[in-house]
């Protein structure tokens, strides 16, 4: 089955007409996007772009042959131009199962958001979904196993993927293309920075893609460390890698402080941007965590981390210090290590980088910034990817 991406940007398409911002500014040659339509094995089209012909004619395709055009969703873009000769375009009721005369069938299926999806599979069996732009999935059930393709909003609706993901809808061989791109993330490297992390790519509009075929699915990192100053944006960063993702373990490392009412803003603030499928465990236990399989884990962070751990080795007094602290807490530093080392679960790691300001005035102080600074880069070491979080914007320095 061919897919021919006629179009892969939002309903306004990329630029905005008129925007001023800085990622409709970045939009430029192959960065341009028009509204997302997909023309499959030139029979069906799924949702229109403006001036249809002209757009599958640059792709080196034909819509003379279409035998049924499906709409997705309401329509708010630029004004679209239905060809002569082209079917007239419908939307196929949630559920209701539709065979095309070049034999292909399509299902409609139930969403969250205004909108239709649409399962389509070919003669030979291949299989692809295609969901509108702001919309996951109502249901999953009964699905006969993994799709070979799926495209949908995978920066607007990461849970949507999510949502593929734990059902087994998107598995590990699912090529997941990204569409209906909106100027919410700078094109280029950026962009396709954000959707590896999601296990996902995009491409121009006009290519044609062969759906089943083998695609070498982006590599998600299994271990990630994400190190910034203070409101870099760091943990914003972290928590963004893994919202594709389904039964996130977030480990706060923060505990809580009695009285501070700021303190319990910062959590509170925290926990609302999660995603709700996410379940929070509060500790500085971090090595038996590491050491069980199970879902990913977040951990913020390691600042916090090393924080209790001086405590518990007595590192703030000189005395303890220079007798059995240090050497303690270098024991504590590689146990955490060496579990970071050996997990066998994908895990971001939040650490905050305090060794580019100002000296601090104590001898406590300089212990603490010294030494988170020989964590970060230890744990550093045993990451796939570091980023460093400057501003919100992050700098790989690995991977």
């Amino acid at each position: 089955m061919d897919l021919t991406l006629l179009g892969t940007g939002a309903p306004q398409g990329l630029p905005r007409p008129g925007c001023p911002c800085a990622a409709c500014a970045l939009a430029v040659g192959g960065e341009t996007r028009a509204a997302t339509a997909l023309l499959v094995d030139g029979a069906l089209l799924l949702d229109l772009t403006p001036g249809p012909a002209f757009a599958a004619a640059r792709a080196g395709r034909s819509i003379a042959g279409v035998r049924q055009v499906l709409l997705s969703h309401p329509h708010d873009g630029p004004a679209v131009e239905f060809p002569a000769g082209l079917p007239a375009p419908v939307r196929v009721p949630d559920g209701r199962e539709l065979s095309v005369i070049s034999g292909h069938k399509v299902r409609a299926m139930a969403l969250d958001a205004p909108g239709t999806g649409y399962e389509v599979t070919s003669p030979d069996g291949e299989r692809l979904l295609y969901l509108p732009p702001g919309a996951a999935p109502a249901g999953l059930a009964g699905l006969p196993g993994p799709y070979d393709m799926v495209l949908l909003d995978v920066l607007g609706r990461p849970d949507a993927l999510a949502r593929l993901r734990e059902s087994g809808a998107a598995g590990p061989t699912t090529d997941v293309v990204a569409v209906h791109l909106d100027h919410d993330v700078p094109p280029g490297r950026e962009l396709h920075r954000r959707l590896a992390a999601a296990g996902a790519r995009t491409v121009p509009d006009g290519t044609t893609l062969t759906v089943g075929d083998y695609h070498e699915v982006p590599d998600v990192p299994r271990r990630t460390l994400v190190v910034g100053g203070a409101r870099s944006g760091k943990s914003v960063e972290a928590e963004r890698r893994l919202e594709s993702f389904p039964e996130v373990l977030y480990v706060a490392t923060s505990g809580t402080r009695e009285g501070d009412q700021d303190w319990t803003d910062r959590i509170v603030r925290h926990r609302e941007r999660r995603p709700g499928s996410w379940r929070t465990v509060e500790t500085c236990d971090l090595v038996p965590l590491l050491a069980e399989e199970g879902p990913p884990l977040l951990i913020d962070c390691l600042a916090l981390w090393l924080t209790d751990a001086m405590d518990s080795v007595g590192a703030w007094d000189d005395q303890v210090w220079a007798e059995s602290g240090e050497a303690a807490l270098a024991e504590r530093v590689a146990e955490l290590v060496a579990a970071i080392r050996a997990t066998p679960r994908t895990v971001v790691v939040v650490s905050n980088e305090v060794g580019s300001g100002v000296v601090p005035a104590t001898a406590s102080g300089r212990r603490f910034r010294d030494e988170l600074g020989r964590l970060n880069a230890a744990a550093g070491d045993e990451c796939e990817h570091v980023l460093l979080v400057v501003a919100g914007q992050a700098l790989p320095l690995r991977g």
